[in-house]
C-alpha cells in the first residue's frame, strides 16, 4: 500500500474489493485504514497515566494535576495500570492451560481423547514425583490431570515447573521475592494490589508484575505446552504450506481460529473421516480443506500439517475470500467483527466457548466430554453450507509458500543428534548449538514473539527485523503470529537459508533446516524458557549470559505483557517495538528498562524504529559474546 487517502465506508469497501481482485495482502491495507481514520489515541491511556480504577475519577494525571483525587501519583496510577495488564494477559493464557489439564482427565482408551505421547506423560510423572511402574496410563493421565489442575489452587509451596529453570535462576526468584505461588492466587493477588486504597509504589507493583508472568510462563502456560503434547503428540518437523491460498475453491473450507487445541484437534480427525467426506461430496464439494488462523492454527500445523490461512490481522480476510463455509472459534484473539462481516457473505460465524460469545454468531457450546459429537456436527453444519456460496464473490488469492513446522526441544535436540558424532559426542543435548555459537558460526539466537498490530504495518516488523537478524547470523525461533508471519513470507522454508550470513547458511545445510524455526502457538514460549535452561544447563553458564534476547515487535495483547514479564524475568533482555504503556511514570520505565536487572539479571529495551531495534539486538547479543571472551 502506498498511502490511504480514503474518508468514507463505501470508499473503504471499494478499496477492499479492488484489492481482493488483485490478490494483494487486503489485511494490512485494511487495517491501516482503520488506524489511520480513527479519532486521535488517548494520550493519556498510551503514557498509562489514566485511572478508572474506583468511581471518584476517571483520574487523569497532569503537570497541574499530578495526584489522583485519592492520592496516587503518575507512578503508582502507571504500575498499577501494567500489573493489571499483565494480570489479564497470565489468566488468559493460564486458562487455556487449565483447560487442556481438563481436557486430560478425559482421554481413555478408544475415547475423543487419547494419550499420544505416553513416555512424555511418564517422564512429567516422575518429574513430579509420581509412582508411575505398573500404572495404566490412563489411570495416570487422570492422576496427573488432577495434580495439574491443583497447581492453580495450591495452598502451600510453588510451581512444581520451577525445578526445571537452572538452580541460579532459581535462587534470583528466590531472592527478589517473585517466585510464583499458586497460579490463580498470583492473579487474584495482582488485582487485589491493585484495587483502591492497595499499592501504589513502582517497585512492588513491578515485583508482582514478573511473578504474575512467571506464574504464566513456569505455570499456566507451561501446563498448556507439556499435556498438550501428551495428548496430541509432542512436535516434530512437518511440511506444510501458509497464507490465504492454501484454501481451497472446490472443498468445504473450514477454518480454526482461537488458540485451544481441544477444539481444533477433534475438527480436523473428524473432518478427516471418509464419513464426513462422503458428506461433502454429497453437497457438491469434492472434500473438505480445513486451515487455520491465529494459534490453534499453529497447533495443528505443527502437529498435523494442517495448512495456516494466516495470523491475528489476517482472520477478516478467509472470509473475505467468499470460499469460507465456517469459521470455527474457541478462546482469545477473536473479533467481533467478524459476525457482521460473515453475514455479508455465506459464511457460518461459530463460536465453541462460554468464555467467548458474540453477536452475530451460531453458539455451538464444546465441552472435553462431548467433542466427538459436537465437532461432527460442526463438521457437518459447514459441508451443508457449501451450496450456500455465492461464486461470484470468491476470490482466493493466489498466495501461499512452503514452511517446515514442528520444532519442539525435543525435535531441536534430535535435529542436533543427526549432525552429532556418537562415536565421540554426547548425544541428546543441545552441545552442537553451542559449540556453533561459541566458534561463532552462529553469532546468538532470537527468540521472536507476539502479535500483530495495526500500529505497524503488519507482519513488516517480523519480516523485516527475521531478514536482518539472519543475514548476521542469528538463527530465530518463532512462535504465535510472528510464526506464521515468518511461514507467509517463505522464511520457513528450508530454500530461505540463503538469506543467512555465511555461517548460518552452512548450519542450515548440514542440519537441514530454515532458518526462522517453529516453536509453536503462543503458549508454547515455555518451550524456549526449556531451550534457553537446557542451553544454560549444558554450557554451564547463566541463561542471563547467553547471546539469546527475545522480541516482540508487533505486539499488542495483554497475554504479551504476562510474556514479556516472564522472560525477562527467566534472563533473557527482552525488545519491544510497541510501547507498553509506561511512558507517564520515569520511575516505572526505568524499572522496567534497567532497574529490574537487579534482580533478574535482563530488562526490557523499547525502539519504535524496526530497523533500530534490530541493531539493538545484534548489539545486545554481541556485547553478551564480548563478555564471553568468544
Amino acid at each position: 500500500m502506498s498511502e490511504f487517502k480514503l474518508t468514507t465506508v463505501e470508499e473503504f469497501e471499494a478499496a477492499t474489493n479492488r484489492l481482493l481482485e488483485t490478490g494483494a495482502k487486503v489485511g494490512a491495507d485494511a487495517w491501516q485504514f482503520r488506524v489511520k481514520n480513527q479519532t486521535p489515541h488517548c494520550k493519556f491511556g498510551e503514557q498509562g497515566i489514566c485511572c478508572r480504577i474506583c468511581s471518584m475519577g476517571p483520574c487523569r494525571i497532569t503537570p497541574k494535576a499530578p495526584r489522583g483525587i485519592c492520592g496516587c501519583d503518575a507512578h503508582g496510577i502507571v504500575g498499577r495500570n501494567f500489573l493489571r495488564f499483565t494480570a489479564g494477559g497470565a489468566a488468559t493464557h493460564s486458562d487455556h492451560g487449565r483447560e487442556i489439564c481438563i481436557t486430560l482427565g478425559h482421554a481413555k482408551e478408544g475415547g475423543d481423547y487419547q494419550v499420544k505421547d505416553p513416555e512424555k506423560l511418564i517422564r512429567i510423572a516422575k518429574e513430579w514425583g509420581v509412582e508411575t511402574e505398573g500404572k495404566d496410563i490412563y489411570d495416570l493421565a487422570h492422576e496427573m490431570s488432577d495434580l495439574a489442575q491443583e497447581e492453580y489452587g495450591k495452598i502451600r509451596g510453588f510451581s512444581r515447573w520451577l525445578k526445571r529453570a537452572p538452580q541460579h535462576t532459581q535462587d534470583l526468584w528466590h531472592e527478589a521475592g517473585i517466585e510464583p505461588r499458586a497460579i490463580d492466587r498470583e492473579v487474584s493477588c495482582a488485582l487485589h494490589m491493585t484495587h483502591m486504597g492497595n499499592t501504589c509504589k513502582p517497585e512492588a507493583l513491578i515485583r508482582q508484575a514478573l511473578r504474575n508472568g512467571l506464574s504464566d510462563g513456569w505455570g499456566g502456560s507451561m501446563c498448556g505446552t507439556e499435556f498438550s503434547d501428551v495428548l496430541f503428540g509432542t512436535p516434530k518437523p512437518i511440511e506444510t504450506e501458509a497464507n490465504l491460498g492454501v484454501m481451497n475453491a472446490e472443498n468445504v473450507n473450514i477454518v480454526v481460529h482461537g488458540h485451544d487445541p481441544s477444539l481444533s484437534e477433534m475438527i480436523c480427525e473428524v473432518a478427516d473421516s471418509k464419513e464426513m467426506i462422503d458428506y461433502a461430496k454429497s453437497m457438491g464439494a469434492k472434500g473438505i480443506t480445513i486451515s487455520g488462523v491465529c494459534c490453534t492454527s499453529n497447533e495443528v500445523a505443527m502437529r498435523r500439517g494442517i495448512p495456516m490461512a494466516g495470523n491475528f490481522l489476517q482472520q477478516e480476510n478467509v472470509v473475505l475470500t467468499g470460499a469460507c463455509e465456517a469459521i470455527v472459534v474457541d478462546v482469545q484473539c477473536i473479533f467481533p467483527a467478524l459476525g457482521p462481516l460473515s453475514k455479508c457473505f455465506h459464511t457460518k460465524f461459530i463460536t465453541t466457548s462460554p468464555i467467548c460469545q458474540m453477536p452475530d454468531s451460531e453458539f455451538i457450546e464444546f465441552s472435553a466430554g462431548t467433542a466427538g459429537e459436537k465437532a461432527r456436527q460442526i463438521v457437518k453444519l459447514a459441508c451443508e453450507n457449501f451450496k450456500n456460496r455465492k461464486p461470484d464473490l470468491v476470490y482466493i488469492p493466489d498466495m501461499k509458500q512452503k514452511a517446515t513446522v514442528g520444532y519442539s526441544v525435543e525435535a531441536i535436540v534430535k535435529t542436533l543428534d543427526g549432525v552429532t558424532n556418537s562415536q565421540v559426542d554426547e548425544t541428546g543435548t543441545t552441545k552442537p548449538l553451542l559449540e556453533c555459537i561459541t566458534s561463532g558460526v552462529i553469532r546468538g539466537a532470537v527468540a521472536m514473539v507476539g502479535c500483530n498490530n495495526p500500529k505497524i504495518r503488519p507482519d513488516s516488523a517480523h519480516i523485516e527485523l527475521m531478514k536482518k537478524l539472519l543475514a548476521n547470523d542469528i538463527v530465530i525461533i518463532a512462535s504465535g503470529c510472528s510464526a506464521q508471519a515468518a511461514a507467509k513470507a517463505g522464511l520457513m522454508d528450508k530454500a530461505a537459508k540463503d538469506l543467512c550470513g555465511a555461517g548460518l547458511k552452512r548450519v542450515c545445510e548440514l542440519a537441514d533446516i530454515p532458518p526462522v524455526l517453529h516453536m509453536g502457538s503462543c503458549v508454547d514460549i515455555s518451550r524456549m524458557l526449556i531451550l534457553a535452561s537446557e542451553l544454560a544447563k549444558d554450557s554451564g553458564l547463566n541463561i542471563s549470559q547467553l547471546p539469546v534476547v527475545g522480541c516482540a515487535p508487533e505486539w499488542m495483547s495483554e497475554k504479551a505483557v504476562s510474556i514479556g514479564n516472564y522472560v525477562v524475568a527467566t534472563g533473557l533482555d527482552t525488545f519491544l517495538g510497541v510501547d507498553p504503556y509506561v511512558s507517564g511514570s520515569d520511575q516505572v520505565a526505568g524499572l522496567l528498562t534497567e532497574g529490574v536487572r537487579d534482580w533478574v539479571e535482563a530488562a526490557y529495551t523499547v525502539e519504535k524504529d524496526i530497523d533500530k531495534l534490530g541493531d539493538l539486538m545484534i548489539e545486545r547479543i554481541e556485547e553478551k559474546r564480548a563478555a564471553l571472551g568468544i
